[in-house]
């Protein structure tokens, strides 16, 4: 019988670990979640006890691996996946004590102030958090000094102009969420709400992609395709990760109060 070798990297020795099989069940989108989740955790100090949202954590594998790992209490929060099927394969890893899976969108998020002492994302921050506004939403939800880390496909620098003619038949209007780790950078730290502590690119992360894409999504091929050609000239992994500042953050306004004054429509009315 031949081993399974399908995920194995050296450079990843903790997701290694992982059945293969495991991890493709647990997809939920463009990369491997534990490759880039051990990536995020080498730059953000994890231990034991501390409270972390895994935002839009799709199928829960960054969230179990994140509990497993670094012995941290996780709160697995997703949209788009089921909260039930979540649940299900967190007590099938035995970390049920320690993931709690919610339904829950990145805009309306169910928890008090200052509840987290991390929040972390894994390939699905571009989704919502290019939005001007959000990181003031969103860091509330942090202690003083809590982390905000996120970890996903990205531009290795911003493209001016059109988009390269090799990434055409795979760019769609949407990929124009994509950014380079210099653009958050700048996206976090002009607010003052965190500081930015770093902001790079995975050396060769354009190969982990790809080597994503050829063995979990062989059928991707226009994807698979202008990674090929790209050959990490535009398309990589970033990182980021930051501090909260003790900035004052104004409570979002979901409502106003209702006060109707009736006043005549025309001067004539008068």
């Amino acid at each position: 019988m031949t081993a399974d070798s399908r995920f194995l990297n050296d450079r990843f020795p903790r997701s290694s670990r992982y059945h293969p099989d495991w991890i493709v069940a647990a997809a939920s989108g463009g990369a491997n979640a534990l490759w880039l989740t051990e990536w995020l955790a080498e730059a953000v100090a994890l231990r034991p006890g501390l409270r972390v949202l895994d935002l839009a954590c799709g199928r829960a594998a960054s969230s179990i691996f994140l509990a497993r790992e670094f012995g941290v209490e996780v709160w697995a929060a997703d949209l788009w996946f089921s909260a039930a099927e979540n649940r299900q394969r967190v007590e099938d890893a035995g970390v049920a004590d320690r993931v709690h899976p919610v339904h829950a969108d990145a805009r309306a998020l169910p928890f008090a102030p200052g509840f987290f002492d991390a929040i972390v994302c894994i390939d699905a921050f571009v989704y919502f958090g290019t939005d001007d506004l959000y990181l003031n939403a969103l860091a509330r939800f942090l202690k003083p000094q809590g982390t905000l880390a996120i970890a996903g496909v990205g531009l290795i620098a911003e493209i001016d102009g059109d988009v390269p003619a090799h990434l055409r038949a795979w760019w769609t209007p949407d990929h124009w969420c994509l950014h380079s780790a210099a653009w958050w950078r700048r996206h976090w730290q002009r607010t003052g709400i965190v500081d930015v502590e770093r902001a790079d690119t995975l050396p060769d992360g354009w190969r982990a992609w790809l080597d994503w894409q050829v063995t979990a999504f062989a059928d991707n091929v226009d994807e698979i395709t202008a990674l090929n050609a790209d050959a990490g000239h535009h398309l990589g992994y970033i990182r980021v990760v930051a501090r909260r500042t003790g900035l004052e953050i104004a409570e979002p306004i979901v409502s106003m109060p209702t006060h109707y004054i009736k006043a005549p429509l025309l001067r004539e009315d008068a």
